[in-house]
């Protein structure tokens, strides 16, 4: 089998590459990035006799689908602006596909996937991804789900790469319709910093607020425990500290409205400006503490009993002990790894359905935790009977 890896010189997307080169049996991998010399950079890192690299262009529609024909999986390591494309492409080039957002550019193409009998899970890396397999997990084992509440901490810089400038940027657009919770049987709309609640992260990352954030955890769980009674289901999030309180300075004095501005006689959004300092300056691309959490609470009835089921995840630590994990690596590879434990599982056919697939769908939980244990990614559950 041939994975076509779409922005494989990317940060996150070459740890997914290289734990196919680590995990898998494909036959073929290559690495399709536009930029080329990052590209055959990645390559030469990977060192390995079935890796190779095309460049690639997106926005060249025809072209990228002639590129991708041939492939059996494309893993889709692109950023959420050019998921709507990149999924175009792939549905037509008849690859199955995974990507890292799924935050909907790809639903208008899942008859073309069902038609050509191909499986497309969009929204697989940590969040979203395993944290809807831990909620399902916990799900399982309830009669019946009264709460998801789905919290994570994601440790790196602000502004290490556009995409993740863009990502943040994204997540607390003030005008944004999608940042929800589910409540009683509706999807309501909320600002920036609603429903703010302190999650106590494992350690080293500790107890902090987090609040109300676009994920589509909170659909794609609504959709998966329709049949269990859900009531109420939200998804929150932080980055470090320095980081929110920056976010919350830029919100607070309008700066995330992009509004444009003149500089030297040239029209630029004020939040563009921000970006591009970020982007080049000691204080957004570097961080104190590097890494991932997730910390799900699924609160439901079992044979009569109120339940409470948490679920943590654990990983090897980043102060450089263990090779491999170094400082921005210990984020990079939990997002990037989850996403290529997706395509080796569809490579196996453990996906037995075909067409657009929620994760919640599309994968046995156990499934992909046995994956992850094999990467020094653990997953914690902790089981309590509580007062009605």
């Amino acid at each position: 089998m041939k994975v076509f890896c779409l922005g494989g010189a990317g940060r996150i997307c070459r740890e997914s590459t290289l734990d196919l080169v680590q995990h898998t049996d494909f036959e073929r991998i290559t690495v399709a990035d536009y930029d080329e010399k990052a590209g055959r950079e990645v390559v030469e890192w990977l060192n390995d006799p079935r890796v190779d690299f095309v460049k690639v262009d997106v926005n060249d529609h025809d072209a990228t689908v002639k590129q991708m024909k041939g492939y059996d999986i494309v893993m889709d390591g692109t950023t959420i602006a050019l998921n709507g494309k990149t999924t175009a492409c792939i549905a037509e080039a008849g690859c199955h596909g995974v990507n890292l957002n799924g935050f909907g550019e790809e639903n208008q193409y899942a008859d073309i996937f069902k038609e050509k009998g191909k499986t497309c899970v969009p929204g697989f890396g940590m969040t979203p991804g395993t944290t809807q397999m831990m909620a399902m997990h916990g799900a399982n084992q309830l009669d019946t789900v009264e709460i998801v509440r789905v919290s994570h901490g994601a440790y790196r810089p602000f502004a290490f790469s556009k995409a993740i400038t863009a990502t943040t940027t994204y997540e607390y657009d003030p005008n944004l319709p999608t940042r929800t919770v589910f409540e009683d049987g509706k999807f309501i709309q909320v600002p920036p910093f609603a429903r703010p609640r302190d999650i106590a992260l494992p350690e080293p990352y500790g107890t902090h607020p987090q609040y109300i954030i676009p994920h589509s955890e909170t659909v794609t769980l609504a959709e998966a425990l329709k049949d269990k009674s859900v009531r109420l289901i939200e998804t929150r999030g932080t980055w470090p500290q320095k980081n929110m309180q920056l976010v919350r300075a830029l919100y607070d004095w309008g700066i995330l409205r992009n509004d444009k501005i003149m500089i030297n006689g040239k029209e630029i959004g004020v939040m563009d400006c921000v970006a591009e300092y970020l982007l080049n300056s000691k204080e957004g691309t570097e961080t104190e503490l590097y890494g991932y959490a997730l910390h799900i609470e699924v609160v439901g009835t079992k044979n009569g009993k109120k339940m409470q089921h948490i679920l943590t995840h654990t990983h090897p630590k980043s102060d450089g002990s263990v090779p491999g994990w170094e400082k921005l690596r210990a984020y990079t590879r939990n997002v990037g790894i989850p996403m290529a434990v997706a395509v080796k599982l569809i490579a196996e056919g453990k996906v037995k359905d075909t067409g657009l697939l929620i994760p919640e769908y599309a994968f046995d939980p156990q499934d992909v935790f046995d994956e992850l244990a094999k990467r020094e990614i653990y997953i914690h559950e902790e089981i309590n009977e509580l007062d009605d």
